[in-house]
């Protein structure tokens, strides 16, 4: 039986020589105020008078506990999540944690009994609970609802969650700056937290909660996605062996692996490609005064994507109509914008025809062809192919009886 003091003001050597380091273990601290607990056969002894501070205690009668700290420094952290068959949503989770210094090395505990559970650090896909300040993150509760729009108002995806979304959108920004060593004000580290949501991290999340991609009947299914190539890791049901430890270390490595391809990629070839696009985008008025031909200086870059999104990111008001690039031989393309249908074809009295015909039709040199959509069309110099897109803004102007067509 142990009885205890509660020691709060400062004192002196002489207060500090009434204990024999034995009882230095004793000494346990709630909050900045030192307790001694002792036997309770010492409850009769007459503390002196001047009490001590926590400083002197640690001082005098606490040992450095060196074990103490080595062990305390040497505590793998514990990431559990459930045990039996496995899915990518957790091996995903696991695998971005996985990503920060503070569970680098972490244990990844499998299992579904809640005693263990509760021994873990962060649980993520089991345990009927979702709590960011306990680091709870499962998504199978009856009433949870949750999306990354109803979590974060300004993004605008409305799938419901997985444990990789919750994961994701929790730890994600963090796991970015420790790839791509992009600093946390850093820009494009959002444009990538965005981008690999919606294209890497959003599937495994529908895919996980039964969310079918259609309205309708598909028309074929594809059974490669990331979430099916990880269901193959699992033991086949007429195994011998159901033990699902070794597939889940795969489907670890598996996800990782096109996890990390995907980041650099977006990191190292798709951001520079917005750039380029971002660029032209603000530059336009200098090609032409309309600011609906666009021109970008090398070909090869996948500009289609960036310019729908940096439309309006950057409220373009006149939408732009054509954009202008070398292809592979030198010669320059003219491109229509369309998303369901073009924003404005190439003259209907070009389309189909070629070379010197073209010229000879259109009035411009170097013309080579337009395709009978009138989408695209193709001329010997870039500025020839800057006056196809020209002609025809200037004639649909008159068309809609404008004054001036540019």
């Amino acid at each position: 039986m142990f009885i205890s003091f509660h020691l709060r003001r400062a004192g002196t050597a002489a207060a500090a020589s009434a204990f024999a380091s034995p009882l230095s273990s004793a000494f346990v601290f709630r909050g900045s105020a030192p307790v001694l607990f002792v036997p309770k056969s010492f409850a009769g002894l007459r503390l002196p008078q001047a009490q001590f501070s926590s400083a002197s205690i640690r001082n005098h009668f606490m040992q450095p506990p060196e074990a103490k700290r080595v062990c305390a420094e040497n505590m793998v952290p514990k990431i559990g999540t459930h045990n039996g068959t496995f899915h990518c949503d957790e091996v995903f989770a696991c695998f971005l944690l996985r990503q920060l210094p503070e569970y680098k090395e972490a244990e990844i505990v499998r299992t579904r009994d809640p005693a263990v559970l509760a021994t873990c650090d962060i649980v993520v896909d089991v345990g009927g609970e979702f709590d960011p300040k306990k680091h709870r993150y499962d998504h199978h509760q009856r009433l949870f609802v949750e999306t990354f729009h109803s979590l974060c108002p300004g993004k605008p995806w409305v799938t419901r969650l997985s444990s990789a979304g919750l994961v994701y959108l929790h730890f994600g920004r963090l796991v970015l700056e420790q790839l791509t060593q992009l600093k946390p004000d850093d820009g494009q580290l959002e444009v990538l937290y965005d981008k690999l949501y919606e294209n890497f991290v959003e599937a495994v999340d529908a895919v996980d909660n039964g969310i079918s991609q259609y309205d309708g009947e598909a028309r074929y299914a594809v059974s490669t996605t990331l979430s099916a190539r990880v269901s193959y890791l699992n033991p086949p049901w007429n195994s011998k062996s159901q033990d699902t430890e070794e597939g889940f270390q795969q489907a670890m490595k598996m996800v990782g692996a096109e996890f990390l391809g995907r980041v650099e990629f977006y990191q190292n070839s798709w951001l520079p490609a917005r750039a380029v696009v971002e660029r032209a985008v603000r530059n336009r008025t200098q090609v032409d005064p309309s600011g609906e031909v666009l021109v970008l200086e090398q070909g090869g870059c996948p500009w289609k994507e960036h310019l729908f999104s940096l439309e309006k990111d950057l409220n373009v008001e006149t939408l732009i109509k054509f954009v202008l690039y070398p292809d592979q031989s030198g010669q320059w393309r003219v491109q229509c914008l369309h998303t369901f249908q073009n924003r404005l074809s190439l003259l209907e009295e070009w389309r189909g025809v070629r070379d010197e015909a073209l010229s000879s039709l259109s009035g411009i040199t170097g013309c080579v062809f337009v395709h009978a959509s009138g989408f695209i069309g193709g001329n010997r110099s870039q500025q020839g192919a800057l006056e196809m897109a020209r002609r025809t803004l200037q004639s649909a102007a008159k068309a809609c009886g404008e004054p001036n067509g540019s």
